[in-house]
């Protein structure tokens, strides 16, 4: 009667080559053992799984990515960590990539416009697929490099369907915004503008730009700012030269930025001047006074661009734009006039 062998302590690492030799077969068998590829004779490949048991291997995740010619991981290029919003999006997509056994690494970019070609390349040589979220880059260079580095999702840029994208429709959102404080009787309102270079700004200067025309009653004043708290807190005394009873900022960020230099310099909100926002991080609802802002289903929409990624690593890629439509969510730091 045949007596299985004891397992014992390692003095090193085994090898495959171990487990070939003690099993009586070849590298390549134990190969096809270990990534379940059903061309083994069954009898073989229990004899080599007793083996791998016996022997405690443990198979190592690179060299069976590098086998199966997949990581299981896919990368995110983001342009700014600090930016809550994209960790809310984030979130979401990792989440949904989790469940189906991906593990997700993420690069910042800095907003650096111009290094975001080489550092997308540079993610995609070590992961499966890319999600580009928000890139700064310009319009002609994403278009370039987007063949270069698929499987690849883009999130709130267009892509001509050289790739699946999903979006935030900030032209509807802002118009939504700039309606909600005319109704409250604001006739003069400023807007913290975002950076030049962002679609998200380009879509909100185009739905302000109607509301100018739709509403001539109404004066909309552009006031050069950014994308961060800072710049939110800096954007004070422009703001103030405009006499603007309210104000829209690029995005909530800016907004809370703005709520803290403003209660600095004892100015009330909403009583003397009105501020919304817009994406709805979680501080939004928590700061004081709780912010108005446009609801973007920010988890929501990380689990979309994962969906969209997936196919993308498929035969049937979803390359029909998927736009997500915000909310206004009306808090206490907009009222109307008195």
């Amino acid at each position: 009667m045949a007596t299985r062998r004891a397992r014992t302590a390692p003095t090193r690492e085994t090898t495959i080559n171990d487990i070939a030799q003690a099993a009586g077969v070849s590298k390549a068998t134990v190969s096809r053992v270990l990534n379940s590829i059903p061309t083994v004779n069954a009898e073989i490949a229990q004899r080599v799984r007793q083996v791998i048991d016996e022997l405690g291997y443990t198979p190592s995740q690179t060299a069976r990515s590098l086998s199966l010619g997949v990581s299981k991981t896919v990368g995110v290029l983001v342009p700014d960590l600090g930016n809550p919003m994209f960790h809310q999006v984030l979130h979401g997509f990792n989440r949904a990539a989790a469940a189906d056994g991906y593990h997700v690494v993420v690069t910042d970019s800095f907003e650096d416009a111009d290094g975001e070609p080489d550092l997308a390349r540079d993610l995609r040589d070590r992961t499966d697929a890319v999600a580009l979220f928000s890139p700064r880059m310009t319009r002609p260079d994403l278009l370039e490099l987007l063949p270069r580095i698929g499987p690849v999702a883009v999130f709130n840029r267009t892509t001509g369907k050289n790739a699946g994208s999903v979006l935030i429709d900030y032209h509807e959102g802002v118009i939504v915004l700039a309606k909600h404080l005319i109704s409250l009787g604001h006739r003069r309102i400023a807007f913290l503008a975002g950076p030049a270079y962002a679609r998200a700004n380009w879509e909100r200067e185009r739905g302000l730009a109607e509301i100018r025309e739709s509403e001539p009653g109404v004066e909309i004043i552009d006031v050069p700012c950014g994308h961060s708290f800072e710049d939110g807190y800096d954007a004070w005394p422009a703001l103030r030269a405009t006499g603007a009873t309210a104000v829209i900022a690029y995005n909530d960020v800016v907004a809370l930025g703005l709520l803290g230099r403003l209660s600095e310099e004892g100015v009330s909100v909403p009583e003397e001047m009105s501020v919304a926002g817009f994406d709805d991080i979680p501080f939004a609802r928590y700061s004081s006074p709780s912010l108005t802002t446009m609801t973007s289903r920010l988890g929501e929409i990380g689990e979309q661009i994962w969906t969209v990624l997936r196919a993308e690593m498929t035969a049937d890629p979803l390359r029909e734009p998927i736009m997500f439509s915000p909310s206004l969510a009306p808090r206490s730091s907009t009222r109307a006039t008195a």
